[in-house]
């Protein structure tokens, strides 16, 4: 295959994915998705492998792949206008506010490709507004299943399916314009494969994907025989699973490297759990993938050729692989964590490419209740965002979503647009972070107020026992925090995972910490803990305790720091 046309056309087929995400993204009604980003498009060869994605979801991208696999199984012979929708996780799914649109792209009569699309809805049913209960003990209270049905026949729309969701969900409107821009998504898709394939003949197309993903496997397994063979192990913990209130969940993962092939083993982590935080394979195999892409460098090519040198070990019935009818809603939580793991294991093998822990969450939340001015039901959507962990040579970002969810923080007049929830605050949250020579990125503090009526809210945070950690001398972040400050004057200290009931007047504070540090933090340089200082990302006081630099007013005391950093009794 000639290199120079397997690159246009690879460059080509990476464009046609961005321009799904963008028309996606553009033309979608609810905030999560609109403002929150939290949607991704990609093109798939005839077989089900990925061969091209927009930059997105990370956590989908690798949820897609068995997503579109189910839809082959299912319809051996798919026919030209055909469009397949399913949210189950237990058919293909990962959890069901993510609803995957899957279309076959023919050309000439054959099928040449597969677009889909994956979209967070903000809305789909289920015990509570927002359909992300904290709270859930099995699937069924979590919402609407659908199992891998046609959502269009040979072109014709499949009503009763639109008529099923227009009646499970609260707020129909909002769904269905979302799920029409994932319609407009895969049809744009359609016409752009459609019009490479004028330029560059089907057997040809055929070729240059089979050969894409030869040559991702091929560096991806370069990369792999770079690392020292070994095995390496870490475990972590998530709080608690939202039923079983402060026991924490383990998650241990051992990574094996044997040359140029990678074993990932999750056997010793916990058994699946009553609450909802459970993995189905899916959205487990996903976390791996986005991980070692991250460890193997952003100049491969995305495809699933990287992913032929990963083997996963997901042992039955464990949070990893939970078995129905097993609650996943809020599976997100347990994914970042299964990333902080696995991150934890490659430090040991590649210090250098790694960060120490960032937040460790996507503080995924929902306002639902009724607008007395309007008297209509609403529900929209929190991202909550903390901060990044550092890395050798660089400080963590503040306030910024990382890894395998990547998505945007939502304005606070898209909340305040779209029901009566007022942001009072949104601020860097000063001390939020772990110190080192190169400091964690801070975290957030958002308090939300309801102005008027009553209102539910799913919060489930994490990290609020289990500190993201530090590397290489660096020390932990503060653990996270949130508070309901009553109309009344009295305070309800919230645990890291309930339903809210909000009143009139009651305010949410939401404290989600920074990631950890790295290198020990009498290494970092006086005057950058100053400014640290001066910015309010610290305070005197934690610049004297952790970093060992005694401030005089807006002064370093350079005579007290240099006996304080010489003592080593600096934590």
């Amino acid at each position: 295959m000639d290199p120079i046309t397997q690159e246009v056309v690879r460059y080509r087929l990476s464009a046609i994915a961005d321009e799904m995400e963008t028309s996606l993204l553009r033309a979608a009604y609810s905030t999560i998705v609109k403002e929150g980003l939290d949607a991704s498009a990609a093109v798939f060869d005839a077989r089900g492998n990925n061969i091209a994605q927009a930059v997105s979801i990370p956590i989908h991208l690798g949820c897609m792949l068995p997503a579109v696999q189910t839809a082959i199984e299912r319809w051996p012979t798919m026919q030209d206008g055909d469009v397949y929708i399913l949210n189950d996780p237990y058919s293909g799914g990962t959890h069901l506010p993510d609803i995957a649109i899957i279309r076959p792209i023919f050309v000439d009569g054959e099928p040449l490709a597969i677009a889909a699309t994956m979209s967070h809805h903000q809305e789909i049913g289920g015990m509570v507004a927002g359909s992300l209960p904290p709270t859930a003990t099995d699937i069924f209270q979590e919402g609407l299943r659908l199992p891998p049905l046609k959502l269009f026949d040979a072109g014709t729309p499949v009503d009763a399916v639109f008529d099923i969701l227009r009646t499970n969900v609260r707020t129909p409107d909002v769904v269905l314009g979302d799920l029409r821009a994932q319609l407009s998504a895969v049809d744009l898709a359609n016409r752009r494969v459609a019009e490479l394939a004028g330029e560059h003949p089907p057997t040809e197309l055929h070729e240059i994907m089979d050969a894409l993903l030869d040559q991702s496997e091929v560096l991806t397994r370069s990369r792999i025989g770079e690392i020292p063979d070994g095995t390496y192990e870490f475990t972590d913990y998530m709080d608690d699973d939202g039923i079983d209130v402060g026991e924490q969940i383990r998650i241990h993962a051992a990574v094996t490297v044997a040359g140029d092939q990678l074993t990932v083993d999750f056997t010793g982590t916990a058994d699946q759990v009553r609450g909802p935080f459970n993995c189905v394979p899916a959205s487990s195999i996903a976390a791996v993938y986005y991980v070692v892409r991250a460890i193997t460098g952003a100049d491969i090519p995305d495809n699933s050729g990287c992913y032929r040198a990963v083997d996963v070990v997901l042992p039955p019935g464990s949070l990893v692989n939970a078995q129905p009818p097993a609650p996943v809603n809020s599976r997100t939580a347990t994914v970042r964590r299964l990333c902080d793991v696995l991150l934890g294991c490659f430090a040991q093998a590649v210090p250098e490419r790694v960060p120490a822990a960032s937040s460790g969450q996507l503080l995924v939340m929902n306002f639902g209740g009724t607008d007395p001015s309007t008297g209509r039901f609403y529900v929209t959507s929190e991202l909550g965002v903390g901060g990044m962990g550092a890395r050798p040579g660089l400080d963590g970002v503040d306030a910024v979503e990382t890894d395998a969810t990547n998505c945007q923080n939502v304005p606070a007049e898209a909340i305040e647009m779209e029901c009566p929830v007022r942001v009072v605050s949104w601020t860097v949250e000063t001390d939020s972070a772990g110190a080192g020579q190169w400091r964690g990125g801070c975290g957030t503090e958002k308090v939300f107020e309801l102005t008027a009526g009553e209102a539910t809210a799913n919060y489930r945070g994490e990290r609020h026992t289990a500190a993201p950690w530090g590397l290489q001398g660096g020390s932990s972040a503060p653990n996270s925090r949130a508070v309901v400050h009553r109309a009344d004057g009295s305070d309800d200290v919230l645990p890291s995972k309930t339903m809210v009931r909000l009143g009139t007047g009651d305010r949410l504070r939401v404290l989600i910490c920074g990631g950890g540090g790295y290198d020990d933090p009498l290494q970092r340089p006086v005057t950058d803990v100053l400014e640290d200082v001066r910015d309010k990302r610290i305070t005197a006081a934690a610049a004297e305790e952790h970093y060992g630099v005694v401030l005089d007013g807006d002064a370093v005391d350079w005579a007290a720091t240099e006996a304080k950093r010489g003592k080593g009794d600096v934590a």
